[in-house]
């Protein structure tokens, strides 16, 4: 595999260890239906390798994207070893971004102060206001986290640390969406991401109190974006990392966001004992890579093509072919797409309806956005 001018790698430092117990949480899924649940916290051996395979494999940038399971569990210690790591390790020069995606429980002002001063863009886990948020994002008492996150959101407010807000849409809060909107707007959280909930690989789509249904998440999507641009029009405008997206998509803009693409792109996803998986939402034995510790990334994307994960993923259903919207929606996630009979394509998105009577309802704004933006 020749040397590539970026790569962005997804690290679960403790594996799927976390301090909340969500209701929603796919990895619990996940590890639930593979052979091994856990794989304990990343060595330092480990992510030394991790970093110097990284930096000798890119000319230009490197990120590296610590998630979880609640990567923070890994101690303030493992992430300033990384920083000493990359530094040993780049002797030409590359690029590097760090990331953290939280759920900001054990944060506190040492932590705050080291996201800041090393410049980590960090995600934090916030559902809306409080009964919305305690709804599903749970301690293992079962009280729930709201206060504790905003406490994190303060301390990341006081020592700049730049974050974004992630929250998850459940059928509670794609109902709410007006309420948590302003909600997020009176803390000054204006950069927010919202990814719709998944079910469980066994389950029926929609069938858990907290699912959603196609009508649900496409009443959500009409109610987001007339709050979002509103704001836009009158001068104050919030990231919205989806809508944006779409907006640089009729500029013809690839979406930067994976969902978007239509097509699975090149991932690498990896566990705590470093191996490697092509999805975060296929962290599972049939998917394996390899491990990052003995094969090359040559090897491994070779194993990529042998399980044929990302040509799975470029089947287009008869539905699609005809659709208006297709160049926009283009299936929407893998993940949300029903499998075909065959039990390994992946078929239309369950969230067809959705995306097609969002479109129906917003495009003429969007255009209107794009257009004023060039």
């Amino acid at each position: 595999m020749a040397k590539q001018p970026a790569i962005t790698l997804l690290i679960k430092p403790a594996s799927g260890s976390c301090n909340l117990r969500c209701r929603y949480c796919f990895y619990a899924d996940e590890m639930n239906i593979r052979s091994e649940r856990t794989y304990g916290m990343m060595s330092l051996e480990t992510l030394d390798t991790l970093v110097e395979k990284t930096l000798n494999q890119v000319t230009h940038m490197a990120t590296f994207a610590f998630q979880g399971g609640e990567p923070t569990l890994a101690g303030l210690d493992f992430y300033r070893s990384l920083i000493e790591i990359e530094k040993k390790h780049n002797h030409k020069g590359i690029e590097i971004h760090n990331s953290l995606q939280t759920n900001g429980i054990v944060i506190d002002e040492e932590w705050a102060q080291f996201l800041h001063d090393n410049q980590f863009l960090v995600g934090l886990s916030l559902d809306g206001y409080q009964e919305l948020h305690d709804e599903n994002r749970k301690f293992p008492d079962g009280t729930g986290s709201f206060g504790r996150v905003m406490e994190t959101a303060r301390l990341f407010q006081k020592y700049q640390v730049e974050f974004n807000i992630l929250t998850v849409v459940t059928a509670q809060s794609a109902r709410r969406i007006r309420r948590t909107y302003q909600f997020f707007e009176s803390q000054g959280f204006t950069y927010q991401q919202y990814i719709p909930c998944i079910d469980p690989f066994e389950e029926n789509k929609g069938s858990l109190s907290y699912s959603l249904t196609p009508d649900r998440y496409g009443k959500f999507l009409k109610d987001l974006f007339d709050y979002w641009y509103q704001d836009w029009k009158e001068g104050h405008p919030v990231y919205n990392r989806t809508f944006e997206n779409w907006i640089g998509m009729l500029h013809n803009y690839p979406p930067e966001s994976c969902n978007m693409m239509g097509i699975c792109s090149e991932q690498w996803v990896v566990e705590a004992d470093g191996s490697v998986y092509p999805c975060d939402f296929y962290v599972l034995d049939e998917w394996k890579l390899g491990n990052i510790r003995t094969a090359s990334f040559e090897e491994m994307n070779e194993k990529r093509e042998e399980l044929d994960f990302v040509s799975l993923s470029r089947h287009v259903p008869d539905k699609c072919r005809d659709c208006r919207w297709y160049p926009l929606c283009r299936n929407g996630c893998r993940r949300d797409r029903e499998l075909l009979p065959d039990g390994r394509t992946p078929g239309l998105n369950s969230y067809c309806a959705s995306y097609q009577d969002f479109f129906s309802y917003a495009y003429p704004r969007m255009l209107e956005m794009a257009r004023s933006i060039r």
